[in-house]
């Protein structure tokens, strides 16, 4: 191992492997690595946030660890804002909007039109395409296509006014504001960007502060001119609970979708990865590895850096043994897992913007009903199980109620095409996670 910056890069891969990018990006992504040795791992995150990684999330870490290093190790926390490094033991940690780049980019059939739209708005901010709106899953490439307008716009623009964030943050911070009665600052903050980047903007649907507080902002930046760039894991259409008038905004400019890589630019991915890393895998081995990991751009760079880390750290040779070993924890991840009821009713909230807590609850109102018979019915559908069984899971629903909720939704599905629109796309969502 050259360096603590390559144990880290590679555990932090493994971390984007074991949970969502939104999880990641918030908990996970700010993370630092202060020390390592034989006997323990030193990281720093800031105040609020360590509480949260120490209980919540420290068996992923654990797991990130063990997964790279073969073995098991303690991790200390210390808390980054009030924690100063010897200057000799500071350790660099790689800055991704500098590596974000377009030319880091690989670009395929799945994305060439997003990374093109990307460019075009990088060149001329606030020119015809805006908003840009970039959708697509989890792990295909639209936080680098944002970190590279970053890039690009700072390169050319150094002074220019640049803000970067995410929509679950976006509404973090208008609840600090809110608490501090300090929104002149948050007004200050979002509304005078030159460029406004929102990663993930379909966490403020069915927030209603949140929304409000957005379409003003929205609107602030577009009357000046300036740029504004979104993504989404779906096109604003499929945002349930999303306000129309944003709905309206995000269609003004140009949707941009990114699909799954193909066979080529999944090979090729693996190949620019493997040359940033200083690694000659063999043909045979990089189609191995491409042929098996299909749907996510991470999992196929996390694959290299794992094979990194067997060669550096055990003197492997690259082969196809050792990609089967860098792929085998993803490929079980990935494989088909039994559907669930928490996975349809994951998945139901999702569609709808809201919490699984929300449709489990006793609330009564129309909203609320209507997702709860949805996820009933689904679970009757994907399941198999008895309603005994669903009314179980349920909250303790006798066998009629749950008869009734299905009897119910059948009969609003015979005359909503949007409800038998959004089942269809629920079904085959849960199907392909699973």
């Amino acid at each position: 191992m050259n360096s603590f910056n390559e144990l880290w890069e590679m555990v932090k891969a493994e971390c984007q492997a074991l949970v969502s990018e939104s999880i990641y990006n918030v908990w996970f992504k700010d993370i630092e690595l202060i020390s390592f040795n034989e006997e323990k791992v030193v990281l720093a995150i800031s105040g609020f946030k360590k509480k949260i990684v120490e209980t919540r999330f420290i068996d992923k870490l654990n797991q990130a660890f063990y997964n790279i290093m073969g073995f098991e190790i303690p991790i200390e926390f210390v808390d980054s804002l009030g924690y100063s490094q010897p200057e000799e033991e500071k350790i660099e940690v790689e800055d991704k909007s500098d590596t974000d780049t377009f030319d880091s980019f690989v670009v395929g059939s799945s994305n060439k039109f997003a990374h093109a739209a990307a460019i075009a708005v990088a060149a001329n901010p606030g020119g015809s395409y805006n908003p840009l709106f970039i959708h697509g899953n989890s792990g295909l490439g639209k936080t680098h296509l944002l970190n590279a307008i970053c890039h690009e716009i700072k390169k050319n623009d150094p002074n220019a006014n640049i803000v970067y964030t995410r929509g679950e943050n976006f509404t973090n911070d208008l609840i600090r504001h809110l608490a501090q009665k300090n929104m002149v600052e948050f007004h200050n903050k979002y509304r005078n960007a030159d460029i406004l980047l929102v990663d993930d903007v379909q966490f403020i649907a069915g927030k209603e502060s949140t929304q409000e507080e957005f379409f003003h902002t929205f609107n602030a930046v577009a009357t000046a001119g300036n740029q504004i760039v979104l993504t989404s894991d779906m096109p604003p259409k499929m945002i349930e609970t999303l306000d129309d008038r944003l709905r309206n905004r995000f269609e003004w400019g140009l949707i941009a979708d990114i699909q799954p890589p193909d066979l080529e630019t999944r090979m090729a991915i693996i190949k620019r990865k493997a040359v940033k890393l200083g690694l000659d895998i063999p043909d045979d081995v990089i189609q191995y590895i491409a042929q098996r990991l299909k749907d996510n751009i991470r999992q196929l760079e996390g694959a290299v850096k794992k094979m990194q880390a067997y060669v550096t750290m055990q003197g492997l040779p690259i082969s196809i043994t050792t990609a089967q070993a860098a792929i085998k924890d993803i490929m079980v991840d990935t494989q088909p897992q039994p559907i669930t009821v928490d996975k349809i009713v994951q998945e139901v909230a999702r569609t709808y913007g809201v919490s699984a807590d929300d449709i489990r609850s006793k609330r009564q109102d129309a909203g609320t009903v209507e997702m709860r018979q949805m996820s009933i019915y689904l679970v009757r559908e994907l399941t198999g199980m008895s309603t005994n069984a669903i009314g179980k899971a349920f909250g303790g629903k006798n066998h009629t109620t749950i008869l009734y909720s299905i009897s119910q939704f059948e009969d609003k599905l015979k005359s909503r095409s949007d409800l038998r629109e959004k089942v269809e796309n629920i079904k085959k969502n849960v199907s392909d996670k699973h």
